[in-house]
C-alpha cells in the first residue's frame, strides 16, 4: 500500500470537498497525510496534517521559491509515494519538488483561474511553468474539455496523460432533492441565491446590478450571496465592499456556513454569474438538490447547464442579459421550474457523481503502483 499525501491552498477545500476521497483511500489500506496552510478548518481533518504557507494572490519570485523549498523539506521528511496536487501553486512547485525526490504525483486543474481570465504578462509565465511542471505527473485530472483541450494543443501536457473527469463530484446523499420548489421565507418572496468564494470573478458585481434593476420593479424577490470575504485572492471582496454592495433592501449577505444545503433548499433559484470555471462546485451542489439554475455561458458553467433544460445561461459579464434570465426564471410556473429542477438532478446523477471522481482516482494509483512494481513507466 502507499503513503499518499494530498495538497491544497486552503484546509477548508479538503474537509469539504476532499474527505470522501481520503476516506476511500483509506478503506484500501494507503496511508494520508494532508498538507494545506493551517486555518480553523484544520483541525476537523482526521488526518495527520502540515501546515504548508502557500499565498495564492502573490507572484513574487522568493516567495515562489519559498514554497518550492517547503515542499522539498516537507516531501524529504514524509517520504510520500504518490502526490496528489491541486491549485496552481502546488501543482507547479510541488510537482518540481516531487520531481527531484522522484516522488510519483496525479495533478489536478481544477480551475484556470484569474490569471486566464485576463490574460497578460503573468499568464505567459504561468503557461511557462505548467509546461515545465507538467512534464512530472503520471496522470493530469482536467475538469472539463476546454481546459484540457487548451493545455493539450499549446504543449502545457502531453495528451496521453491528461484525463478529463467531472469536476470534484457531488454528495448526492447530502445534496438530496427533498423538494422540487424553494421553501418560502415568511413574506414569500421569490430567492435568488449565489454561494461562492466572493470574489469579482464570480460575478457577484453583476449579480448586485441585476438586483438592484429588478428590485426596482418588484419587491417580492430577495437576493443573497453566502461565502467567504477576504480571501485569499486578488480578485477577493472586502467586508466594506459587501457592506456597499448589500446597503440596498432586498440584497443580503448570509456570511458563511458549512451547511450550504439548507440555503440552497429555501432558495427558489441557484446563480453563478461567473467568468470562468472549472467545474463549479455551486453548481452541481444546487442541480443535485433539483434547483434551476442561471449562469454564464463560459467554460465550466455550461458543462452543468443546459440551457432551457435546468437553467438558463446568460452573457458573461453583462447585468442586463442576467437581468432578462431572472425574470425569465420568475415568469416560469411552480411546475415548469420543477421540472428543471429534476432535469438537473438526473444530470448530476448521471455525469457528476463524486464516486466517478473517487474512481478515476482510484484507477490512477493503482495503476502507479502497478507500474512500480513492474519497473516499468507508465
Amino acid at each position: 500500500m502507499a503513503r499518499i499525501v494530498i495538497i491544497l491552498n486552503t484546509s477548508w477545500n479538503i474537509y469539504n470537498f476532499r474527505l470522501p476521497l481520503l476516506d476511500h483511500l483509506i478503506g484500501f489500506g494507503h496511508e494520508i497525510i494532508v498538507m494545506a496552510p493551517e486555518d480553523e478548518y484544520s483541525r476537523k481533518i482526521p488526518y495527520p496534517f502540515h501546515h504548508i504557507h502557500i499565498k495564492s494572490r502573490s507572484v513574487n519570485p522568493v516567495g515562489d521559491l519559498l514554497i518550492f523549498f517547503n515542499f522539498f523539506k516537507l516531501f524529504k521528511k514524509t517520504k510520500p509515494d504518490i502526490l496528489l496536487l491541486y491549485t496552481i501553486k502546488p501543482n507547479v512547485y510541488g510537482n518540481f519538488a516531487a520531481y527531484l525526490l522522484r516522488i510519483k504525483t496525479i495533478s489536478n486543474i481544477a480551475g484556470l483561474g484569474t490569471l486566464f481570465i485576463n490574460p497578460g504578462l503573468v499568464t505567459k509565465l504561468a503557461k511557462m511553468l505548467y509546461r515545465l511542471a507538467m512534464k512530472v505527473p503520471a496522470k493530469v485530472f482536467f475538469q472539463n474539455n476546454e481546459d484540457m483541450e487548451m493545455f493539450i494543443k499549446e504543449g502545457l501536457v502531453s495528451e496521453n496523460i491528461a484525463e478529463r473527469i467531472p469536476g470534484s463530484g457531488v454528495d448526492l446523499a447530502r445534496f438530496t432533492s427533498r423538494s422540487s420548489a424553494g421553501e418560502k421565507n415568511r413574506e414569500g418572496k421569490f430567492i435568488f441565491l449565489l454561494f461562492s468564494r466572493m470574489l469579482w470573478d464570480k460575478g457577484i458585481g453583476e449579480f448586485v446590478e441585476a438586483a438592484r434593476l429588478l428590485l426596482r420593479k418588484r419587491k417580492d424577490v430577495e437576493f443573497q450571496l453566502l461565502g467567504f470575504l477576504d480571501s485569499d485572492n486578488p480578485k477577493a471582496i472586502s467586508k466594506q465592499e459587501m457592506d456597499r454592495l448589500t446597503e440596498i433592501e432586498g440584497i443580503n449577505y448570509l456570511g458563511v456556513s458549512d451547511h450550504v444545503e439548507d440555503f440552497i433548499q429555501k432558495s427558489d433559484c441557484v446563480v453563478l454569474p461567473s467568468y470562468k470555471e472549472g467545474v463549479p462546485r455551486s453548481l452541481l451542489e444546487a442541480a443535485a438538490m433539483a434547483k434551476p439554475i442561471i449562469t454564464t455561458d463560459v467554460t465550466g458553467c455550461r458543462d452543468v447547464v443546459e440551457d432551457g433544460v435546468n437553467g438558463f445561461l446568460c452573457h458573461p459579464r453583462d447585468s442586463r442579459s442576467l437581468l432578462d434570465k431572472m425574470e425569465k426564471m420568475i415568469g416560469l410556473d411552480s411546475k415548469e421550474r420543477a421540472r428543471m429542477g429534476i432535469n438537473g438532478r438526473e444530470k448530476v446523477i448521471k455525469e457528476f457523481d463524486q464516486n466517478i471522481v473517487i474512481e478515476k482516482y482510484t484507477q490512477a494509483i493503482g495503476d502507479i503502483l502497478v507500474c512500480d512494481t513492474k519497473n516499468a513507466c507508465i
